[in-house]
C-alpha cells in the first residue's frame, strides 16, 4: 500500500508537470490564434477599403444562403423529429446531442457574440447551431475554415472568430471541472480502468489521429 502510495505521488508530480508545460502552450497557442484573427480582420478590412464596386477582377460577394443552410441544420440534427439519429450525431460532432446543447447553453450565456441577433440592417445573423457546428467540426477533424463552409454557411473571418471565442469560453467555463489537474483519487480511478481494459500502469493515451505516418505502405 506503502508503495502504491509512492506510485500515486510521483505520477502526481509528473502530471502537474506535463499540466504546467500544456498551460505553457496553450497560452502561446491562444495568443498565436488571437494574432491570428487580428490579422485576417486587418486584411479583409484592408481589402475592403482598397476596392468598392465592381471592379475586374474582384471576387464577387458570396450569397450564402444562410438562412436557409441555418434551417437545413436544425432539421438534419436539431428538432425532436430531424433527419438523422442520435447515433449518426454522436458520430459527426463527436459528443451527444444532449452535451451539444449543454455547451450551446453555456457558451450563449457567457458569450453573445454566439447568440442569434440581427446586424445593424436589422437582417437575423448566424444560428448559434451553425456558428458550433462549424467550431466542432474544426476541432474534431481538423477541418480549415474553408471546409466548414459548406456544411455552416460561414466566411473564413467569422469561422476564425468563433473558433477563437469558443476555445476562450470553454477555457473559461469548464477549467475548473474539466481541464483541471488530476488528485490522486483521480489517479487511481484512471489506473483502476486502465487495468480493466488491458493497460495497467496507464493513465491516459495521446490520439494520434492527426499524426502523419511516414512509413505508410501504399497499393
Amino acid at each position: 500500500m506503502e508503495d502504491f502510495r509512492r506510485y500515486l505521488e510521483r505520477q502526481e508530480r509528473e502530471t502537474n508537470e506535463r499540466n504546467r508545460r500544456a498551460d505553457e502552450i496553450n497560452e502561446l497557442q491562444r495568443q498565436v490564434d488571437e494574432q491570428v484573427l487580428i490579422a485576417v480582420t486587418l486584411q479583409d478590412e484592408e481589402n475592403q477599403g482598397r476596392r468598392r464596386g465592381s471592379q475586374v477582377g474582384r471576387r464577387r460577394n458570396v450569397e450564402r444562403q444562410r438562412h436557409s443552410r441555418g434551417k437545413n441544420l436544425l432539421e438534419d440534427y436539431f428538432i425532436p423529429t430531424s433527419l438523422y439519429s442520435d447515433v449518426d450525431f454522436r458520430s459527426r460532432f463527436r459528443m451527444q446531442p444532449h452535451l451539444f446543447n449543454k455547451v450551446t447553453h453555456d457558451i450563449c450565456n457567457y458569450d453573445a457574440y454566439f447568440v442569434q441577433k440581427c446586424d445593424a440592417t436589422g437582417v437575423l445573423g448566424l444560428l448559434s447551431e451553425q456558428k458550433l457546428t462549424a467550431v466542432i467540426r474544426m476541432l474534431a477533424y481538423g477541418a480549415s475554415a474553408d471546409q466548414v463552409d459548406e456544411i455552416a454557411r460561414m466566411g473564413k473571418s467569422t469561422t476564425l472568430e468563433a473558433l477563437v471565442r469558443f476555445c476562450q469560453a470553454i477555457e473559461t467555463l469548464y477549467t475548473r471541472d474539466y481541464l483541471r489537474r488530476p488528485t490522486p483519487r483521480d489517479l487511481q480511478r484512471l489506473l483502476q480502468k486502465a487495468e480493466a481494459r488491458g493497460f495497467p500502469g496507464m493513465i491516459g493515451s495521446i490520439d494520434c489521429m492527426h499524426w502523419q505516418w511516414k512509413n505508410c505502405p501504399t497499393a
